[in-house]
Parts: structure tokens; sequence; C-alpha cells
């Protein structure tokens, strides 16, 4: 294997960038992703890939490059957070509507006003809906293992999609843990060699891209993008089954901790579920059977996987880093989709959490815990969403 180093989230994925060479990074700095672009610009000046960087003038731009250099046929990734990704939002259906498999680190940060630099998720769900795959991390490590295995999915032949690979604004972007690198070429030989599909420089087959499609072909043309989308899931267990290999890290469509016999669950994403299993154990050694599950593929989103997971259980408590304004929060909604599919279903609860970059603190969760406690024995459900952790 490789070494184990102590680095941020952002030097780890900028590591990755450096190990997979894309052939092309078009690129505008943002706060908290500067850092990550910052790095790999680094390893394009001093030599270390040979990879083509563009300096753009907005992240609109660099969205376009990039379309742009995936349509002639090259391997391309770039890098952004909130307002950057808000800008490219009108090229992030572009990119997925026409099956270019970009890869861009997202570094999770508020959407403004007011202006904020720090982590939530309001960034990556007002993209949800844009047909890029979305995968969650929870720590530094994750972020670098999901990046690289980002690169394989979106290139599968069977995919072809864009795939934005997720972590937190400065607590996991700017927080220094210990990560085990790859060896460079067990890298490479794992996401192998890039190959083009319709390059718009192989001048011998000439083709276009961007069609103006109506009435006609345009509703066949998103179910056929859904249907692609369904085969996101058995491609993600199929990469993620060779990583574990290549490693002995272990990644599914989400993860579980002591689910098994749990009587009420929490559903969270990213690095608060670190917070929570510590809670969780605190609670397990009271005799409470509490358990946790943390989506990692946001998009597509595994519904009949979760609700498997999660169907054993009497009360669940969902906990969004992002809330959608005049109605439930994004993951709310999604686990209570999860939930319909169960033949009996368990009572769900939503909780808004650390906006903003509030911090996520241990009484909140056991705030969460005995909550669901008390849910569990009443089956009732007094607020659907709550916001926790407000000042009064």
């Amino acid at each position: 294997m490789g070494k184990i180093v102590a680095v941020t989230g952002n030097e780890a994925c900028a590591e990755a960038l450096r190990q997979i060479n894309p052939d092309v990074c078009a690129a505008y700095p943002i706060t908290p992703a500067t850092d990550l672009m910052q790095r790999f610009s680094g390893f394009v000046n001093d030599g270390k890939v040979d990879t083509e960087l563009v300096l753009v003038e907005s992240e609109h731009s660099a969205m376009s490059a990039c379309i742009g250099a995936a349509a002639a046929g090259g391997r391309v990734g770039t890098a952004t957070s909130s307002q950057g990704l808000a800008l490219m939002w009108e090229m992030l259906h572009i990119a997925a509507g026409t099956r270019l498999p970009i890869v861009m680190p997202l570094v999770n940060r508020a959407l403004s006003a007011p202006l904020n630099i720090h982590g939530d998720h309001s960034d990556g769900m007002g993209a949800r809906d844009t047909g890029w795959i979305q995968l969650y991390s929870e720590n530094a490590q994750e972020a670098y293992d999901n990046t690289i295995m980002a690169f394989r999915i979106a290139e599968h032949m069977d995919i072809r999609l864009p795939a934005m690979p997720c972590m937190d604004g400065f607590i996991v972007s700017h927080s220094i843990e210990r990560v085990e690198y790859i060896d460079d070429a067990d890298v490479k030989s794992f996401v192998g060699k890039f190959q083009a599909v319709n390059p718009l420089l192989d001048l011998d087959n000439p083709k276009s891209y961007g069609p103006l499609i109506l009435t006609d072909l345009y509703h066949e043309y998103k179910r056929a993008q859904h249907e692609v989308m369904t085969k996101v899931p058995g491609v993600v267990l199929e990469v993620a089954a060779d990583f574990e290999k290549m490693t002995g890290r272990k990644y599914g469509l989400f993860e579980t901790y002591r689910l098994e016999d749990a009587e009420i669950a929490i559903v969270v994403m990213s690095s608060a579920a670190g917070t929570t299993k510590d809670i969780i154990d605190q609670y397990r050694d009271k005799g409470v059977k509490i358990g946790l599950l943390k989506p990692r593929m946001f998009r597509p989103f595994p519904y009949a996987e979760i609700a498997q997971a999660l169907e054993h259980v009497k009360a669940i408590a969902v906990l969004d880093r992002a809330d959608s304004f005049g109605g439930l929060g994004p993951l709310y909604s999604e686990i209570a989709g999860a939930v319909m599919q169960m033949s009996t279903k368990p009572a769900v609860t939503g909780k808004i959490f650390g906006l903003g970059g509030r911090d996520y603190l241990p009484d909140q969760a056991e705030q969460v815990i005995d909550e669901l406690m008390e849910i569990a024995k009443t089956g009732k459900v007094e607020i659907v969403k709550e916001y926790i952790g407000v000042r009064e």
C-alpha cells in the first residue's frame, strides 16, 4: 500500500487529482475549495502532472471549459464550493445531459445571503436535481477515496455521468487528519486509461454536441437519462468492491453503525456522523438500542436499500445540514420516501442543524436520541421539522 500522512481534506483531494493526472482542469477559486485547487496548481507548476490547467473568469466559465474539454475527449476534473456551484448551475445540467464524466470535488459551504464561508450542505442540495452523481464523505480519508472512486464510476462505459465527491467545508477540508494514501501506480491502475466516447477531436469521424430537441423527443431523452442513473448504484458497489480488494477499506451506498438490532435510528451525512457515533456508544452503554445510517451516495438515492436497512426500527430522526424553505429537509424528504416503501412504517422526525458552520455538539445528539426514545414509546411525532442548536 501507500503511506500514512497527516493532511487536510483539501490536501488529500489534491493528492488524488495528482495521482489521477486529468488531461484538463478548468477552475476558479472560491473558499473553502481554493486551497484544494491551489495545491493542485502547485503540482502543475512543478511538473508533477501534465494537466492543462485553465484559469477562467468565473465558475460558470470553469464548468463551460470543463464541458468543452470533456466533449473534445479528455479526462477532466475541477473543484468548487457554494456560490461557485450556484453560478455553474446552468452548465451542471448540460454536463449531465450530455453525459460527460467530469469529476468535481465539492467542498460543501453555505449559500448567501447573508454571506457565510463555512460548511453546510445547502450547495450540494441545491444541485441534487442536476443529474450529477453525489458521494458524501465523513472525513479526509473518505474524501480522498471517494475522489479516486468517482473517476472510475463517472467514466464507466455504462454510466458516463459527471460526479461530485463532497466533503464538509473547513470541518474536513481544512482539518488535519490521518490519511492513508495509495501508491501512485495502484491509483493509475485502478482508475485505468481514459476512454473517450464520441470525441470532438476525432476529425475523421465528425460529430456535434448540444442538439436542439423539442417536444418530439425531449421527454424520451430525459427518461433515458433517468435509466442511466438507475445503473449507478450497481457500478458504485462494483467499484467499491475493487477498491476494498486494493486497500482493505470497505464502502457501500451507505454506512450503518450499530443498526442491526437498533430500535431507534439517526440518519445523518458527512462529518456529523462521527460525533453521532460517539454519543450512540454512550447510550448503548446505558442499554438504549440506538443505531446510525450514514448515506454515502445521495444521488441517485438508494430508496429500496435504505428502506431495507431501516425497516426494523420504531423511530427515525433525520438530521439535515440544509433546509428546503417552505418544505421539509432535503434528506428528510428522501428518507420519508424510503419509509413509504415499508410495510410497517416507523415514525420519522426531522431536524435542521449546523447551518453556516454552526458546531454540531454532543448535547444536540443527546437531545435527538432522548426525543427518539419518547417517540418509540408513544408512536407520536410532535414536531416534524425543528431547528436544533439555535440560540434563543
